[in-house]
């Protein structure tokens, strides 16, 4: 369920309306990026569960163009006129929250968490491939979602990568924008995360 890209919620008919908010808070916890779906019989239409298109980057960005920054809670950092040197951000978000209102119980994965980094410095993609590819291989099994844009050297491209568990892609978008600032942000989602040991190793791959 936690990687999931539709969630079918079958048999809402035979709960009550308390129970399937809280069946739905649970779902949430675990998956909050799904696409949810209350069936009875499983009834739903197949365009609506197959060929979604889930990692067709071009296809999701045109449909949602602030898909990588949502929930990434990326604080810009203003400089004056002296300051020469560049930032590595990084922020990292837990919850652990089990509470009950008027009987219904919320549930959140206490070891839940989010963690974001963004950097001013051109990566390196000889650096940050290789980094990314043994990422997935020791932790993958941790990171429920991943996305990022990324300044490449060398590169007039944004490239955009999103990831669920241990599948992940990525393509160039389109040509920066003269007004956009050059920066790479990246995002994990997941649970047990070493937001020391991912923001030193994103920042490592810098040109």
């Amino acid at each position: 369920m936690a990687f999931a890209d539709v969630i079918l919620l079958n048999k809402t008919d035979l709960v009550t309306p308390e129970e399937l908010a809280e069946v739905e808070a649970r779902i949430r916890a675990i998956n909050p990026y799904a696409t949810l779906h209350r069936t009875q019989k499983s009834a739903i239409a197949l365009d609506q569960v197959l060929d979604r298109g889930a990692f067709d980057l071009d296809r999701i960005l045109s449909l949602e163009p602030a898909f990588l920054e949502q929930d990434e809670h990326v604080h810009d950092e203003t400089c004056g006129p002296d300051c020469g040197h560049d930032h590595g951000h990084g922020h990292d978000h837990g919850h652990g929250h089990h509470h009950g209102h008027g009987g219904l119980k919320h549930f959140h994965d206490e070891d839940m968490q989010s963690v974001s980094i963004a950097t001013d410095k051109l990566m390196d993609p000889d650096k940050f491939f290789p980094w990314v590819q043994d990422l997935v291989a020791t932790e993958g099994v941790n990171i429920l979602r991943s996305k990022g844009i990324l300044a490449f050297k060398d590169d007039p491209d944004r490239f955009v990568f999103q990831g669920v568990h241990m599948i992940m892609d990525g393509d160039h978008q389109r040509p920066w924008k003269p007004e956009e600032k050059l920066q790479s942000r990246i995002v994990f989602i997941g649970r047990n995360l070493d937001r020391t040991k991912l923001e030193s190793g994103f920042l490592s791959c810098a040109a």
